[in-house]
């Protein structure tokens, strides 16, 4: 199966702000998405000063979180970080599908590049493994597709 990177040196975006909003629940594999988005960000000249930083209680709330911050306009992309992991009840779908589906929709109505990185594993090691400060890290690539998406933005706009 073919794994999705994002093209990383081809980044062209200038300066931008962006919101980063990581879930509070499952910390100990959010805190490791969010300093992976953060290490990827910093590496292509995003500074500190151009990063806000969100903390909410779980997954369900990224999407509102991220619509509330696309909508103050202050903001060149958003980068949304939680995990699922399933357990014994029909739960994890739920949460699953609606903020997966939360956060596509207000990519669409905002016109903003959304990341979308949520982690929706079967166990806490798998959770762990795509998390960790390794070339897997999915926080990492989240901030790397926002870079992309902006530049891709900029080329649309005849801006690059």
């Amino acid at each position: 199966m073919g794994e999705y990177k994002p093209e990383e040196g081809s980044f062209n975006v200038g300066a931008v702000r962006i919101a980063v909003i990581a879930a509070r629940w499952n910390s100990e594999v959010t805190d490791g998405l969010l300093a992976g988005a953060v290490r990827a960000l910093s590496r292509h000249g995003v500074s500190d000063d151009a990063l806000e930083i969100y903390r909410v209680p779980g997954a369900f709330e990224l999407p509102l979180a991220s619509q509330r911050a696309a909508q103050t306009g202050r903001f060149d992309g958003v980068i949304a970080l939680g995990c699922v992991i399933r357990g014994d009840t029909p739960h994890f779908d739920y949460v699953c599908s609606e903020t997966t589906r939360g956060i596509g929709e207000v990519g669409l109505t905002e016109n903003l590049p959304i990341a979308f990185g949520l982690l929706t594993t079967d166990t806490l090691e798998q959770s762990l493994e795509r998390s960790g400060n390794n070339a897997e890290n999915k926080g990492e690539e989240a901030a790397l597709t926002v870079l992309e998406m902006l530049t891709i933005f900029k080329q649309m706009d005849g801006d690059a």
